[in-house]
């Protein structure tokens, strides 16, 4: 089963140098133990650009559907056996980067 784990942060780019060693331990973790498929970080939501093409023609806006405080600054996505592994691997990864997570599962067909 796929999951995302999706960092939640306030600012992009924010982790300091023992968090990101935590954040590679992790990563090591996740790869030895095959659940690892990828990892990234991402911009902040003033960089985004939202598209919405269901009508007649695309309408196309700079910056983030949703104007919040917190958002997705980064994320992992896993493989893994069931959802206990998921939480409990969401769990320590919140831990490894010292910020909230929120974790999902992918849509199996």
């Amino acid at each position: 089963m796929r999951y995302l784990i999706a960092v939640i942060d306030s600012r992009t780019n924010t982790a300091d140098s023992d968090e990101m060693a935590a954040i590679d331990d992790f990563n090591e973790q996740l790869m030895a133990n095959g659940h690892w498929i990828m990892a990234a970080g991402l911009v902040e939501p003033s960089r985004s650009v939202t598209i919405d093409n269901r009508g007649s023609q695309a309408d196309v806006k700079s910056g983030p559907l949703h104007d919040t405080v917190d958002y997705m600054s980064g994320f992992w996505i896993i493989d893994v056996p069931d959802h206990e592994t998921a939480v409990r691997l969401a769990t320590a990864g919140s831990k490894a980067c010292n910020r909230q997570v929120e974790v999902r599962p992918f849509i199996e067909r």
